[in-house]
């Protein structure tokens, strides 16, 4: 590999800002923000909206969406019956 053209890859937190869930794990992403983490070390804070904390797939709060009801509606609005 060539030297000096990789981004650094070391240890970020994230914070998932619907739930205040935080986890530590390797990134290359940049941020001006720091954090203090649970083992007295200070690390960049990465925000993010969504996680396996707050993601309906991970949360088992998915909702199944009404195709019938959605389909029924189309053909009425287009008049397709």
């Amino acid at each position: 590999m060539k030297q000096d053209i990789h981004p650094e890859y070391k240890k970020v937190v994230f914070l998932d800002t619907g739930t205040g869930f935080k986890f530590l794990s390797g990134s290359t992403y940049e941020s001006e923000e720091t954090i203090e983490w649970e083992d007295g070390n200070t690390y960049p804070l990465i925000k993010v909206e969504i996680s396996s904390d707050s993601h309906p797939f991970y949360t088992g709060k998915q909702r199944l969406a009404d195709t019938g009801g959605r389909i029924d509606r189309f053909k009425k609005k287009y008049n397709m019956n």
